[in-house]
């Protein structure tokens, strides 16, 4: 990955009286962090098209700062990263540091460790305990900061994430981690991690459609205090590559009745799901971002919730 300079445009207007802010969504607590429900995800910054693609193309410095000035000024105050969010010329990371540093007080930025990817882009090998504190260090080193507020395990497969876990806790002991959450697991990884140190999210796959056998997962989360945070929401089994150009009469009904589109209510659905779910849906057009932030003061009624959850069952 090469770098390049360019000088960023001044920040975007803040939020105008009559616009829907991040706040309408509600707030939750990840440990001593009280943050907006409705966040913003960084996967979809550093390109546009599809992530991790090896032809992506590279999206606009100035357009990707001016979306992340954006979404602060919109009430968000929850950013999701990685450093292996990259494209050929951009990083996460770093867009997120140059348009947002010196950060505001109540950002909460987090992000996760476990994938790498080579400079080439190329998926490495996941960490094992030994090289997760290399891959927190790089997170610092990209955001500028002297710790993370929020580090998410992402794991692959069903094995014991005892040992990997018990890193990062070494890691949050030494003050470089504030708080620890889990991605990509099962109940039994969450059950795992809490015995080593306290667990604020789990951020899974989720969203109408997908993973309805996670129901009752998402309601042990509540349960527990611990923050659902689905990724994929709107793209569903779209995943990387985005939401796809069809969607189902149900979610369109839905929309039609708000007088908004299928993604804001399928992020709304989410949302309804418990005060303990939150939302990262990520963008690099500003339009999107303002309907993403604005679905979190959408409310659905009882019946269009009956609808869309014979759906959610419906089509997984």
């Amino acid at each position: 990955m090469t770098t390049e300079t360019t000088t960023a445009t001044a920040g975007t207007a803040a939020a105008t009286p009559g616009e829907i802010g991040a706040a309408a969504a509600g707030t939750w607590t990840l440990g001593d962090l009280e943050i907006n429900r409705i966040g913003f995800g960084a996967m979809r910054l550093p390109q546009t098209g599809e992530a991790f693609a090896p032809d992506a193309v590279p999206r606009d410095r100035n357009d990707a700062i001016a979306v992340l000035r954006r979404a602060v000024d919109l009430g968000v105050n929850h950013i999701d990263t990685a450093a292996f969010y990259f494209s050929r010329l951009r990083s996460a990371n770093e867009l997120i540091n140059q348009a947002l540093a010196p950060y505001p007080d109540d950002l909460v930025i987090t992000t996760k460790v476990g994938p790498g990817r080579a400079p080439s882009g190329d998926w490495l090998p996941h960490a094992t305990p030994g090289l997760l504190r290399g891959q927190v260090e790089e997170n610092l080193r990209q955001l500028g900061r002297d710790h993370l507020d929020v580090v998410n395990l992402r794991v692959v497969g069903t094995d014991s994430i005892a040992e990997r876990f018990g890193a990062l806790a070494d890691l949050r002991a030494a003050g470089l981690i504030r708080h620890l959450g889990v991605s990509n697991v099962t109940p039994e990884h969450l059950e795992e991690a809490r015995a080593i140190a306290p667990v604020v999210c789990v951020q899974n796959q989720y969203g109408i459609g997908v993973r309805p056998e996670h129901d009752a997962f998402v309601r042990a989360c509540g349960e527990q205090g611990v923050a659902f945070v689905p990724f994929y929401a709107i793209a569903g089994t779209g995943r990387t590559a985005g939401a796809g150009a069809t969607e189902h009469e149900e979610v369109r009904a839905v929309a039609r009745a708000h007088g908004t589109g299928a993604a804001a209510v399928r992020l709304a659905w989410t949302l309804h799901q418990g005060p303990h779910v939150l939302a990262i849906p990520g963008t690099g057009d500003l339009r999107h971002l303002t309907e993403n932030v604005a679905a979190g003061a959408l409310r659905l009624s009882p019946d269009e919730l009956t609808a869309l959850d014979s759906l959610h069952r419906r089509t997984a």
